[in-house]
């Protein structure tokens, strides 16, 4: 492989990434969303390889010695000392093996995401319907549709909640472009990592839509375990 063995060895297309992905993590420290810590980020290097942050580091402040290269097992390639990729890198994984087209993979702990898990501790899934915005996920070209997003139960056993999203993501119908994990956060992704950003952001709009109509007297529009969509 020859896109990033190590610190001394990468290429440009590696820093380039890394200085486009460091701009997304500042904004996202800016809105909230990457507190103490906390979210992950990864990007495809090739057909067997992705970058992905490093277990601990500060994501308001990330360069390219925050990121380290591992293969599609979590097998990191070349020398990245005693840093670790992400305790949660395997769920990046999982969605590269999943769909060879997904070229980036965002998490963050935003609070819209949180909470509206939080409200609805039943639900397994989400619908958004009618909304203009939702032409911003790829392959959606109308506001006559809707979208589900699943609910996923949080777990520390990181390869079980790998297994339960690809099995979540199996079972859900049309376009799906993310996910929630009960009291945790959310992963969204794409093709690349601009389409991985506008997913990720449209969905915290419509999130933020819906927990304000529940507020106003609504209801955030779901679906219990066991019911049919």
């Amino acid at each position: 492989m020859n896109l990033a063995h190590g610190p001394s060895e990468r290429s440009g297309r590696f820093e380039q990434l890394a200085e486009e992905l460091g701009g997304i993590a500042r904004l996202f420290g800016q809105r909230g969303w990457t507190p103490a810590t906390s979210s992950n980020f990864s990007v495809r290097l090739d057909a067997d390889h992705c970058a992905v942050t490093i277990s601990g580091r500060d994501k308001t402040r990330l360069t390219a010695d925050d990121l380290m290269v591992v293969d599609l097992a979590g097998k990191p390639a070349g020398d990245h000392g005693d840093a670790q990729p992400s305790a949660e890198a395997g769920l990046h994984l999982a969605l590269y093996r999943r769909d060879h087209g997904i070229g980036a993979v965002l998490h963050t702990h935003a609070p819209n995401a949180v909470l509206t898990t939080r409200l609805q501790p039943e639900a397994e899934r989400i619908r958004l319907a009618g909304y203009e915005l939702l032409k911003a996920f790829t392959g959606v070209a109308t506001h006559d549709t809707a979208l589900d997003i699943p609910i996923i139960g949080n777990s520390q056993d990181i390869a079980a909640l790998a297994r339960e999203a690809d099995r979540r993501l199996e079972a859900t119908a049309g376009i799906c472009w993310a996910y929630l994990i009960r009291d945790h956060g959310v992963y969204a992704w794409g093709a690349d990592l601009a389409a991985a950003l506008r997913h990720l952001e449209a969905l915290d709009y419509l999130l933020g839509i819906e927990l304000e109509l529940a507020r106003l007297g609504g209801r955030i529009h779901s679906h219990p375990q066991g019911e049919p969509s």
